[in-house]
C-alpha cells in the first residue's frame, strides 16, 4: 500500500506540447516488486498517443514504438475499486525489437511447439533486438490518468551495445539509421494525394527528385518504396464506405473502426437525436495552432437541401485568413442540450491537448444559434456573421432577376435595409416597404416572403444586438462555402446524398484531403491534377488589397475595375460604395462578394464618399458606451481606469506624440472634438481633417479611413457586450499592425474620456 500511496501522491504532467517525449517529464523512482526501483511518470490517459509520437522522435535514437502486449478489461462491467485494480495495461516496445534477426541473435519463438529454422527469414534491418519498451496502465482507481513505468529507456541489445540508429556503427549505410516506418505527416501526404487522384508513379516520381535535390536520403521518409505507396493505393480502391444495407449501423461500424477521429457520438434512439462529431488529429493540431486566442467561427447549414443530414462546420483562420476545417458535426437538429454536449465534447478535447487554449471570439451565420451556451463553454466573446443571407439573397436575385437595372436597385434597396438596421434607424417593416416596392419582380418577391419572411425578424434581432464579423471573415466563409461546394457535392449519382455513411466516409478522406493540401507547400508539383475541387487561393478580401487604385475608374453610380490577369477585360461594378453591389465578373454571379466590390467599398471609404463601416461605428459606440458608465458601478470605474493606463501606454510606444504640455494639450481638444454623442448615442461627427490626422504622430501621414479600419475585428455595440470588445480587440491585433499610428488619435480620445470619467 506504501507504494500506491506515493505512486497517487505524484502529479499529474501535461506539457503543453503538441507532442513530448521522456525528457519532457520528471521521473519519479518508487520501489516496484520484488526489490526492484520503478522509474514512474502520470500523464493524462488521453495524452498517451502524443507520448508515443513524441518518445518516436528521439533525434539521437529516431524509431517508433508498437504494442507488443495489451490487456484491458470490458467497459460495460462495474468493477470493485481496489487501489491497484487495471483497467487496461499495454505494453509498448521499440519495433527494432525483442527479436534479433541478425547473425548470432535470439528470435523468441510464437507457440510452445516452435521449430528453429535454418534460415533466418526476417530482415536484419527491421528487428536488432532492442530491449528499449514501456508501459502504460490505466487505474481502476483513476481512469483519466495514465501510469507509464519506463525503465528500459536506452535503445541497446541484451550486450547493452547500442543497435541501431546513428549510435550504431554497424547500422552505417542501412534502413537502420533511420526509424522503421515514416512519418505520420508523409503518411498523410501521400494518402491525400491518392485520394484526390494523384497516380503512384507521379508520388513516387516527385518524391525521388526532392531526394536527389537534398543530395540523397537523410531520414526515414526519403526512402519511401514504391510497393508502400503502391498497398495504400490498394486499399483505398478497395475500400467502401456502405460497411452494411443499414444506414444506422454501416455508420456505427466506422465510429467503432475510426475511434481516434470521433469526439461526440449519440447513435440513432427513439429518445435521443442522432449526433456525431468528427475531428481528425490534424485539425485537432490546427485547431489548437490556428484557435488559440484568435477566432472560431461556424457554418451551421452547409447542405440542408441536398444530404441526409446537414453539416455544421467548425473552423479556423490560417495565417492568410482562410477558412480551416477543425471539426465537422452531423445532426439532423441542433437543439440546446445536443449543442452542450458536442461543444463540451471538442472543448475537452483540446484541453486535455493543451490546457491554456482559449479561443478570442466565437462567429455565428445564425440567428438561432444558442449564444448562451457558447459563451458557457469557450469563455469569449460571440460575434455575428450576415454572409449567409447576404449570399442568399445575391444568389436568387441573379437567378430570378433577368434584367440588371433591376438586380441593382433590388440590390443596393436590400443593402440600404441592413444598414439601417445594424445603426438601430430601423426595423424589419422595411422589408415589407422593400416588396410592395418591387412588385414587377414577382419571383424574387414570392421567394422573399415565402423563405425569409417568417424569420426576418430573427435575423433583424441579430443584427442589433451581436457585434458584426469584418468583411475579411465573410469573404473568408464564402470561400470555404464554395470550397465544401465543389468537394463534396460532386456525385453524379445524387443517391448516396441521402446515407449518412457515405457523407461520413467522404468527410474522412477526399475532402479531408483536399483540405489537408491547401496548406501542403508543394502542391504545386501537382498542378496538372488540379480541377474544380482543388479551388483553392486567397479571399476577395486578400485579393482586393493587391489591386491598385489605378485600376479602378469611379463614374456615378457605376464604377469601371481593370483585371489584373488580363488587361483588356474590365469589370463593371454598379452601387460601388455598398458590399451589396453588382458585379459582372463571375464570381459575383455566384452570389458571392467579389474582389471588386470590396477594393470599390475601400476607395469609397478612403475617398469619404460611402459612410463609415458599421463594424467601425459599433466599436465607437462600444467605446463611448463603456465611458459613459453609471459612476456608482466601482467594477466599471476600476475598468476604466486601467484601460486609461493600458491606452496611453500603446500611445507612448507606438505614436511618439509630442512631450509637451501645451502640444499634448492640443492634440487632446482636437481629437476630443471629433466625436460627439447625441441622446441617442448616436457619433454625430466622424474624422474629416486631413491636418488633424497628423497630430496624432509626427510619421502619420493619412488620414484614417474606414477602409483601413475595417481591417480591424468586428465588435460589439451593447453596454453588455464591451467586455466582448476589449478581448477581440486585444486578440485580433495581428489584422490591424499596419494601422497602429493612426490608431493612436482615437486611443489617445479613448484615454481623456477615462481619465475625466475616472476624475469625476
Amino acid at each position: 500500500m506504501a507504494r500506491w500511496d506515493q505512486i497517487f501522491s505524484l502529479p499529474v504532467q501535461n506539457p503543453t506540447l503538441p507532442e513530448f517525449s521522456s525528457a519532457d517529464l520528471a521521473w519519479s523512482k518508487v520501489e516496484g516488486y520484488r526489490d526492484n526501483i520503478d522509474r514512474l511518470a502520470l500523464i493524462p490517459y488521453t495524452r498517451v498517443d502524443d507520448f508515443v509520437r513524441g518518445e518516436s522522435s528521439n533525434k539521437d535514437c529516431p524509431t517508433s514504438f508498437h504494442v507488443e502486449a495489451r490487456r484491458r478489461k470490458a467497459k460495460e462491467k462495474t468493477y470493485k475499486a481496489k487501489v491497484d485494480g487495471i483497467l487496461e495495461y499495454i505494453l509498448y516496445w521499440c519495433s527494432f525489437g525483442p527479436d534479433d534477426n541478425r547473425k548470432g541473435g535470439s528470435v523468441r519463438p510464437c507457440r510452445s511447439t516452435y521449430v528453429p529454422k535454418k534460415n533466418n527469414a526476417g530482415r536484419p534491418n527491421s528487428k536488432r533486438g532492442c530491449r528499449c519498451h514501456f508501459i502504460v496502465k490505466r487505474l481502476i482507481a483513476e481512469p483519466t490518468v495514465a501510469l507509464i513505468i519506463y525503465n528500459h529507456d536506452k535503445h541497446v541489445d541484451e550486450k547493452g551495445l547500442p543497435c541501431h540508429g546513428p549510435q550504431d556503427k554497424k547500422a552505417a549505410g542501412t534502413r537502420a539509421m533511420f526509424a522503421p516506418y515514416i512519418s505520420e505527416d508523409l503518411r498523410l501526404r501521400v494518402l491525400s494525394l491518392l485520394y484526390v487522384g494523384v497516380s503512384v508513379e507521379t508520388i513516387m516520381q516527385r518524391h525521388n527528385e526532392s531526394v536527389e535535390k537534398q543530395g540523397g536520403p537523410s531520414n526515414r521518409d526519403d526512402l519511401l518504396t514504391h510497393r508502400y505507396v503502391r498497398r495504400l493505393e490498394r486499399s483505398i480502391r478497395r475500400s467502401t464506405y456502405e460497411l452494411d444495407e443499414d444506414d444506422d449501423v454501416s455508420v456505427s461500424m466506422w465510429v467503432e473502426s475510426h475511434q481516434s477521429h470521433v469526439f461526440f457520438y449519440q447513435g440513432f434512439s427513439e429518445t435521443e437525436p442522432f449526433s456525431l462529431g468528427i475531428q481528425t488529429e490534424w485539425q485537432l493540431q490546427q485547431m489548437i495552432r490556428f484557435g488559440n486566442c484568435r477566432l472560431l467561427a461556424s457554418d451551421s447549414r452547409f447542405g440542408t437541401n441536398k444530404l441526409k443530414y446537414p453539416i455544421h462546420s467548425l473552423v479556423v483562420f490560417d495565417s492568410e485568413n482562410k477558412a480551416i476545417p477543425v471539426a465537422w458535426i452531423i445532426a439532423p437538429r441542433v437543439s440546446s442540450g445536443d449543442a452542450y454536449r458536442w461543444m463540451r465534447a471538442l472543448c475537452n478535447r483540446v484541453h486535455a491537448k493543451d490546457p491554456l487554449w482559449k479561443v478570442a471570439g466565437f462567429i455565428v451565420d445564425d440567428p438561432f444559434a444558442d449564444i448562451t451556451t457558447i459563451r458557457d463553454v469557450f469563455q469569449c466573446p460571440v460575434l455575428f456573421s450576415f454572409w449567409r443571407i447576404r449570399h442568399a439573397w445575391h444568389k436568387n436575385i441573379i437567378k430570378k432577376c433577368p434584367d440588371t437595372e433591376t438586380r441593382v436597385e433590388i440590390s443596393r434597396h436590400l443593402g440600404q435595409a441592413v444598414d439601417k438596421i445594424c445603426r438601430k434607424q430601423g426595423t424589419a417593416t422595411l422589408f415589407e416597404g422593400l416588396m410592395e416596392h418591387f412588385v414587377n419582380s414577382p419571383e424574387f418577391v414570392e421567394y422573399f416572403r415565402a423563405v425569409w419572411s417568417p424569420r426576418i425578424g430573427a435575423w433583424t434581432s441579430a443584427l442589433q444586438t451581436l457585434p458584426l464579423a469584418s468583411q475579411e471573415i465573410c469573404a473568408a466563409m464564402e470561400l470555404y462555402h464554395y470550397q465544401m461546394k465543389c468537394r463534396l457535392l460532386n456525385e453524379r449519382d445524387s443517391e448516396a446524398y441521402q446515407r449518412t455513411d457515405w457523407l461520413v466516409d467522404k468527410l474522412g478522406t477526399k475532402v479531408h484531403s483536399y483540405f489537408w493540401l491547401d496548406e501542403y507547400t508543394g502542391k504545386d508539383d501537382f498542378a496538372r491534377y488540379w480541377r474544380e475541387e482543388w479551388v483553392s487561393g486567397l479571399t476577395s478580401f486578400r485579393k482586393a488589397l493587391s489591386i491598385p487604385d489605378s485600376d479602378v475608374v469611379i463614374s456615378g453610380m457605376s464604377a469601371k475595375v481593370t483585371d489584373k490577369c488580363d488587361v483588356n477585360e474590365v469589370h463593371v461594378v454598379w452601387s460601388p460604395s455598398s458590399h451589396f453591389g453588382v458585379c459582372s465578373c463571375s464570381w459575383a454571379q455566384k452570389g458571392y462578394i467579389c474582389q471588386h466590390m470590396i477594393k470599390l467599398a475601400q476607395v469609397c471609404r478612403g475617398n469619404r464618399t460611402a459612410k463609415e463601416s458599421v463594424s467601425l461605428l459599433q466599436y465607437y459606440h462600444a467605446l463611448v458606451d463603456l465611458l459613459h458608465l453609471p459612476p456608482g458601478d466601482s467594477l466599471f470605474r476600476d475598468y476604466a481606469a486601467s484601460l486609461a493606463v493600458s491606452v496611453e501606454k500603446q500611445i507612448n510606444a507606438l505614436g511618439n506624440l509630442p512631450k509637451s504640455d501645451a502640444s499634448e494639450g492640443t492634440v487632446q481638444k482636437q481629437v476630443a472634438g471629433e466625436v460627439a454623442t447625441d441622446l441617442d448615442g448616436e457619433l454625430s461627427k466622424m474624422p474629416m481633417s486631413r491636418d488633424r490626422g497628423r497630430a496624432c504622430s509626427e510619421n502619420a501621414e493619412d488620414a484614417i479611413s474606414g477602409s483601413e479600419m475595417e481591417m480591424d475585428p468586428s465588435l460589439c455595440s451593447t453596454k453588455a457586450g464591451a467586455d466582448d470588445v476589449t478581448s477581440t480587440v486585444q486578440n485580433e491585433t495581428d489584422m490591424a499592425t499596419e494601422n497602429h499610428e493612426r490608431c493612436a488619435k482615437r486611443l489617445k480620445f479613448c484615454s481623456t474620456r477615462a481619465r475625466e470619467y475616472v476624475d469625476e
